[in-house]
């Protein structure tokens, strides 16, 4: 089959994935030091446009991605939530930094013990805080993720029902050390279901 040249054959599938990948918009959702490494990633040093994500925009009804950058207390959490619920799908999120994935040396009531719990998470970086390198590799990591899956209307991301992400360790170690105490009127972690 001969093509004129400038014609290109594809699936519409594979190129609205392409542009998706190529075009992210993120939504920076920053508090602490997590967010200064995050603004570092848009300085000419870093320079994120390199990857198509610079359009940091904060109107969530204009962001594909967002990046949950340092710890979130429970009085911003509502907040999070409506910002998550206000973007269009496909979108994505990214979890910066110990604090955001895990509560991070904060393990207080008052510190969400991971964002996951409350938003569906699709990439994690660690670190306290991350460098901007790791910021950069995971905007690639998602780019490759986004032109692996998808399809052109979006309609697998409907079927998001979970949160996958880093399930909590229930049993202890046997050589871990334990503290002396009364742990019965604790506050159980959440079970498995």
């Amino acid at each position: 089959m001969n093509l004129p040249e400038g014609v290109v054959l594809s699936r519409l599938d594979h190129l609205a994935n392409w542009v998706r990948a190529n075009s992210l918009w993120p939504m920076p959702f920053a508090t602490a030091c997590c967010g200064i490494e995050l603004m570092a990633t848009g300085a000419s040093r870093h320079d994120i446009a390199r990857f198509g994500a610079e359009v940091m925009r904060f109107s969530p009804r204009q962001c594909d991605v967002m990046i949950v950058a340092g710890r979130v207390v429970m009085k911003m959490l509502p907040v999070l939530q409506r910002i998550w619920l206000q973007m269009p799908e496909p979108k994505w999120c990214i979890s910066m930094g110990a604090c955001a994935s895990s509560g991070g040396v904060f393990d207080t009531y008052a510190v969400v013990q991971g964002v996951d719990r409350f938003l569906p998470v699709d990439i994690y970086i660690p670190g306290c805080p991350p460098r901007p390198e790791q910021l950069i590799q995971s905007i690639i990591d998602l780019q490759d993720m986004i032109k692996k899956t998808g399809t052109l209307n979006g309609k697998e991301f409907a079927l998001r029902t979970g949160q996958p992400g880093p399930r909590a360790v229930y049993e202890l170690p046997p050589n871990a050390v334990v503290a002396p105490g009364d742990f019965e009127t604790s506050t159980p972690l959440r079970s498995e279901s």
